[in-house]
């Protein structure tokens, strides 16, 4: 395929083509109440569960990114009907049929979609579908997750990279039944076992044989199969999942705020001394980087919950309070939001538990700490994370490595310290377009090189 040879980029990218933003400093208070874009997670499950369900879904709050525009894609692609108004998606699922039995699928660098589609295509009906995705998404091999599909039946063949895209699945190949999975490596390859479930011969049976790394996320996974109909049990600790074979049923879902995209604004609060109210996305939510505001208030800043609501407000005493260890393991797409408030801190923050991070769409451990060091940072790097000591970062002209979250941390940074010049900005559009419109609108100088 074309794509194949690109970036990932959609038709919902944002900066195309734009070599570089320029984000200036910003001395005052940020005051603010916004709503964010849906959340990445639960939108790529909702949509996955939407296309393969018998009957019409409507998606309220969707992300307009290019993961998500990648996985609707994909399901009109099958043959599936999918409309989209805003941020409103009306889709008329497939079941198990395939109209189009010789897709040839393109998944841009989405993950999620990378990892639930290939159980979801081996449970349904007959065909070959070839699914490719980015340069970046080829480089992120899938053996767990292929391993234990295979062993539940599933045809899938890789003929260029081992274990990764492009690769071929052939329906009606997936029986079911048991199968042992390792849950320290990525909660998605246990979800993309899970939620094929449903539409397999025999269901699932999923025995976890160590602990999950993320296991919120393969909590927000059973949840979202529940609203579309499906028949679920798990034990507390989700060492054991059983999932009845049946199929989905249509459901009208609401999504909610994206949490870490939440993090970036709720640090702009904690940085400027101001406060920043996130409207849509509060305690009642499942996903875990939302538990990014028990380490502000650890770091002095004052947060009020509200079960759809969350605000932060920068610390009495105008500084960040350090002197602290943090383990990011549950949280660790928040990792980045952490690492560039360290330096505002009176004291040094060490961070843990995040080695996975480094295999994410860049090593952002090691990015990180090359980015704060060229800022004039003292940084210590660890093969499971790094500590950040107190400074003053200086203006830069930076990498965004094409990760999105690279890109918006540092966004963070310039605006707390002299102004950051980020390279590539384009990659925010993987979970948030409109990142830097929504800097502007704050009051942050922005400016489009």
């Amino acid at each position: 395929m074309a794509e194949a040879e690109g970036s990932g980029l959609s038709p919902w990218s944002a900066l195309v083509g734009v070599p570089h933003v320029d984000i200036a400093p910003h001395r005052q208070p940020i005051t603010a109440e916004i709503a964010l874009p849906g959340s990445k997670s639960y939108t790529n499950r909702a949509l996955l569960c939407a296309g393969m369900a018998e009957g019409r879904s409507v998606l309220t709050g969707l992300l307009r990114s290019d993961d998500s525009f990648w996985c609707l894609d994909s399901l009109r692609r099958l043959g599936a009907g999918a409309s989209v108004d805003g941020t409103t998606v009306t889709i008329d699922g497939l079941g198990r049929r395939r109209p189009r039995p010789e897709a040839r699928l393109y998944i841009g660098s989405a993950g999620t979609t990378a990892r639930f589609l290939p159980g979801l295509l081996a449970a349904g009906g007959p065909g070959a579908f070839t699914v490719d995705a980015s340069r970046q998404m080829r480089g992120r091999p899938m053996a767990p997750l292929l391993l234990a599909l295979r062993q539940l039946g599933a045809d899938i063949d890789c003929p260029e990279t081992p274990d990764a895209p492009p690769f071929t699945v052939r329906g009606v190949s997936l029986l079911g039944g048991p199968v042992r999975l390792s849950g320290a490596l990525s909660s998605q390859f246990i979800s993309g076992v899970l939620m094929a479930g449903p539409m397999a011969l025999n269901g699932v049976h999923v025995i976890i044989d160590d602990h999950v790394v993320q296991r919120d996320y393969v909590a927000m996974t059973l949840d979202m199969m529940e609203q579309f109909g499906a028949v679920v049990e798990a034990d507390a600790d989700l060492s054991e999942m059983r999932v009845e074979t049946g199929g989905y049923r249509p459901a009208d879902v609401t999504l909610e705020a994206d949490a870490s995209t939440a993090t970036y604004f709720f640090a702009l609060a904690a940085v400027t001394g101001g406060t920043v109210t996130v409207t849509n996305v509060g305690t009642a939510t499942r996903q875990p980087d939302l538990r990014f505001i028990d380490v502000l208030e650890r770091m002095g800043c004052r947060v009020t919950r509200r079960p759809d609501a969350v605000t932060v407000a920068g610390p009495t005493g105008g500084r960040l309070t350090g002197g602290i260890d943090v383990d990011m393991r549950p949280l660790s797409d928040a990792t980045l939001t952490l690492a560039v408030l360290a330096p505002f801190a009176d004291g040094p923050i060490a961070i843990h538990g995040v080695a996975h991070i480094r295999k994410h769409e860049s090593d952002r451990i090691a990015v990180i700490c090359a980015a704060l060091t060229a800022l004039g940072i003292t940084v210590e790097e660890r093969p499971d994370g790094l500590t950040v000591h107190p400074g003053r970062p200086t203006h830069g002209v930076m990498a965004t490595h094409d990760d999105h979250r690279v890109a918006m941390a540092l966004a963070v940074l310039g605006v707390a310290a002299e102004g950051v010049r980020l390279q590539d900005p384009g990659c925010v559009s993987k979970t948030c377009p409109p990142f830097f419109d929504r800097l502007a609108d704050l009051g942050i100088g922005v400016t489009v090189g």
